[in-house]
């Protein structure tokens, strides 16, 4: 079928025109599609303007207070336990108890909602997959909503895939992990909904169509009564915790089933979160199921929060792992705190990916990810992330040895000793140096990452780790505040500062790496030159952005005005 200039229908056309039944105040401005229309129901779509309409002055609220937030850390302040929640910390509460569905997390695989990654994670033998809506999928209207209808096939147990390119097709096996999804973060919008003239929030969407349509079967089929169950991403402070309590309240009232089944794991993966932990689980204490160590997120998020501080520069981000203190720190403290709170403790990602042709680098790989493993499950935690099939063996077996059959540690590792962590241990400077090499490698990955980002795919293998939104944040903050403060790169004995006229000559010759790599037909055809100057430009702004995909969104909205056809 052919469109007409900026997806309007020819004139022969307009009889096959359809579009989707929305309530009043309510405007879609996505493609239509029939698969869609059945995620995007009137029933549906007034369920996610009621959430929008209750909570956006909330959710204002919030983000305004990030705002004040870093206005001060710019000003030189530090983040902080805060004084006035001390009775929050010091209190003897804990949390509703785990679902039995979900006692045992030993270990979760990750990844976007694409139909054949769902299955394969599903089959994969985690206890649990994270359907990734955030960091892992660039948010593009087709990959949104398509999204959606692979979950709702999915949950109901229809999801098939044929590989046309292998003839093979996929389908779930008979058990398969439990479902956790994760709803973009408060700050990003879905421009191709407006309610009451404005973006919906991102996250009520993602949550509330697939609440909507999903929460009765997966009660009946995985959750064994409770569910659905969440991921909740980038927050900041408990008051972004209790806007997400009272929307799940909401959505429970609004589908009449108990409160406190709707359950979540809330990603500490900001710097200001660390100090807000006790805080976020006694907000959600209802339906928590626990904390996260987001780690690449969290080591973003040191850069952003001290950007402003030249004597808190990072070394090359290979050298940021979970043996620096204040990175310890912040996972042992984690631990206790959940523990302490009778909740899972969540370990970090483990983004190697197995090497096919070279089974050595593999192996080697392989041993990486089970001492990363190892110093987790000593610690405490209760499980972990994989983002690739091929580490789940790996992972469950150095999880089970030293756990055996009991299904987590919440009652057997208390870590008392973490009591003692203070707020200068989780802010500690990390040691390291800094390189050409390291410089490089910021610039070759973030390029690559956009470029990926811009044509649909937000999780992507490069250089044999998986790479996401967050991995690539760290590139760019990292080169930004290197290039702001002319640091020297002090691990190549060549005393090199980092200004703009080194960089634009590291851009052009990464560039020129990158199009070696993929070759030039793949280069010629991808967007490289586009991801090179949005990425370039955010390394050398004035201001440094809150976020690259927040940046990068528009140049991924594609508005049809109502009215326009489906693509058949």
């Amino acid at each position: 079928m052919d469109i007409g200039t900026y997806g309007y229908p020819t004139a022969t056309e307009e009889k096959t025109v359809s579009y989707y039944d929305v309530p009043e105040g309510v405007d879609v401005r996505g493609r239509y599609d029939q698969d869609f229309a059945k995620i995007l129901t009137k029933d549906a779509l007034v369920f996610v303007a009621e959430l929008q309409r209750e909570f956006r002055n909330h959710i204002k609220y919030a983000l305004e207070c990030r705002k004040e937030a870093k206005r001060r850390y710019n000003e030189g302040a530090l983040p902080g336990f805060d004084p006035t929640t001390k009775y929050i910390r010091d209190g003897e509460w804990v949390c509703a108890a785990p679902p039995p569905a979900v006692a045992d997390r030993k270990v979760e695989i990750t990844g976007p909602v694409e139909r054949k990654m769902i299955i394969n994670a599903l089959n994969s033998g985690a206890k649990v997959f994270m359907a990734d809506f955030e960091d892992a999928l660039s948010p593009s209207w087709e990959n949104l909503m398509r999204g959606q209808v692979n979950l709702k096939d999915a949950v109901e147990r229809r999801i098939s895939f044929h590989d046309r390119a292998r003839n093979r097709s996929y389908k779930l096996n008979q058990q398969t992990a439990k479902l956790f999804v994760r709803p973009r973060g408060w700050h990003l919008p879905e421009a191709h909904i407006l309610i009451d003239g404005e973006p919906a929030t991102g996250c009520l969407v993602d949550f509330g169509l697939y609440f909507y349509h999903n929460h009765a079967t997966f009660r009946r089929t995985q959750g064994a009564g409770f569910g659905p169950f969440f991921y909740l991403p980038k927050m900041e402070h408990s008051r972004e915790a209790k806007i997400w309590n009272s929307v799940f309240e909401r959505a429970e009232e609004k589908a009449g089933i108990e409160r406190g089944s709707i359950r979540a794991t809330v990603l500490i993966e900001t710097l200001p979160a660390v100090f807000q932990m006790n805080e976020i689980l006694y907000e959600l204490r209802d339906h928590s199921v626990g904390l996260n160590c987001g780690r690449w997120d969290y080591i973003f998020s040191y850069v952003k929060t001290f950007q402003a501080h030249p004597d808190r520069l990072l070394p090359d981000r290979v050298q940021v792992g979970m043996a620096q203190h204040f990175m310890k720190s912040y996972s042992d403290l984690l631990i206790m705190t959940c523990h302490k709170r009778g909740v899972h403790a969540m370990g970090g990602m483990a983004a190697q990916i197995p090497i096919r042709d070279d089974p050595v680098a593999s192996e080697a790989a392989l041993e990486l990810v089970r001492k990363d493993k190892l110093r987790e499950v000593k610690a405490g935690h209760d499980g972990t992330w994989a983002a690739h099939p091929g580490l789940i063996q790996a992972c469950m077996e150095v999880f089970n040895n030293h756990m055996g059959n009991d299904p987590n540690q919440i009652h057997t590792k208390k870590r008392h000793d973490a009591a003692n962590i203070t707020a200068e241990d989780l802010l500690q400077r990390p040691v390291g140096v800094r390189t050409m090499v390291g410089l490089r490698l910021n610039t070759r990955v973030g390029i690559q990452y956009v470029a990926a980002w811009l044509t649909g795919s937000g999780s992507v293998p490069l250089y044999n780790l998986m790479e996401d939104a967050a991995t690539a944040e760290i590139s760019r903050v990292q080169n930004w505040q290197w290039l702001k403060y002319e640091v020297e790169l002090n691990g190549d004995g060549l005393g090199v500062r980092v200004n703009k006229e080194l960089f634009g000559r590291v851009v052009e010759e990464e560039m020129a790496r990158i199009e070696k790599e993929v070759g030039e037909d793949k280069f010629n055809k991808g967007l490289y030159k586009e991801a090179c100057k949005i990425f370039t430009k955010q390394c050398t702004a004035s201001t440094l952005d809150d976020f690259l995909t927040l940046g990068a969104y528009n140049h991924i909205v594609v508005h049809h005005p109502r009215g326009s056809p489906s693509r058949l």
